[in-house]
């Protein structure tokens, strides 16, 4: 059917209409998500959210301000807190990351901040087998990021540190069973019982143990995850055959101390270098 002249004109009007608002809206929400992000700045988190709540509405299709509006929930969860409030910031947290992956399904600040959003919320577990769970929670998406951007050093590293988290119970169990002290040397008084840990946990530590070089490989100075090198190979050491093994990996953690010492010192040193060449810049003006 052809359109009359005067049909034809009214189309146009309408659509011109409809785009008209449209972009008005869309001005808007731009204006919400700069309202949001001052307050953002200022930790009035609840605040930034209602203004990113207002600009989604405004805009669904757009990722910014719904990723800010994810954040500023994520920002009022306080882990181990009980209240309704809490959790239920935390639900909105996880729901708005979510909906932003299904606009953009690799979206790294979503992934990781789920990823973050799971660890902390198992921090405030009281229970180890519910902790634990999250904790399995967490390392799913922070392997996500992994696959998603390998270069992910935070990614590598927080893999590492759940790793061993779940480890550090069972192993502190067993040396308490053994009535062994802190700072009595290993290897585990009992073979038997070592072997069983070992067979167990062997495998994991191994990979922890990797994730950490795969962090350090990508920066170097990574001292917090030289760090958990440390204890990694100082407590593997309990899981020695001999005096020998176990030397060994004390004698390898001792040096990732010394690592993560000197990587502190030349940050450090950066930093000083950075504040004194302000301070010149500002006497020179």
């Amino acid at each position: 059917m052809i359109l009359s002249t005067r049909n034809t004109s009214v189309v146009l009007a309408v659509a011109a209409l409809s785009l008209l608002s449209t972009g008005c809206e869309k001005l808007r929400a731009r204006d919400h998500l700069n309202k949001g992000v001052q307050a953002f700045k200022g930790a009035k988190f609840a605040d930034a959210a209602d203004h990113f709540r207002q600009s989604v509405d405004l805009d669904p299709e757009f990722p910014t301000a719904r990723l800010y509006l994810a954040t500023a929930y994520m920002s009022q969860f306080i882990p181990g807190a009980e209240s309704p409030e809490n959790k239920e910031v935390a639900v909105k947290a996880n729901e708005e990351f979510m909906n932003v992956l299904k606009q953009e399904p690799k979206n790294l600040i979503a992934i990781e901040s789920l990823a973050s959003l799971r660890y902390s919320q198992a921090q405030g577990i009281p229970g180890l087998e519910e902790k634990l769970k999250k904790l399995d929670e967490a390392k799913e998406w922070y392997q996500k990021l992994v696959e998603a951007e390998p270069k992910s050093k935070s990614g590598w590293y927080s893999l590492a540190v759940i790793t061993w988290l779940k480890w550090y119970p069972d192993y502190k169990q067993t040396r308490d069973k053994l009535s062994m002290k802190p700072e009595e040397a290993g290897p585990l008084k009992d073979k038997k019982v070592r072997e069983e840990l070992r067979e167990k946990w062997a495998a994991q530590l191994d990979k922890g143990i990797k994730d950490l070089e795969k962090a350090i490989e990508i920066d170097p100075e990574y001292d917090d995850a030289m760090a958990y090198m440390n204890l990694y190979h100082r407590q593997r050491a309990d899981l020695a055959d001999t005096k020998e093994q176990c030397a060994a990996e004390v004698k390898t953690a001792d040096d990732w101390i010394q690592k993560a010492l000197q990587a502190k010192k030349i940050k450090a040193e950066r930093l000083e270098k950075k504040a004194a060449g302000g301070i010149v810049s500002e006497e020179g003006k």
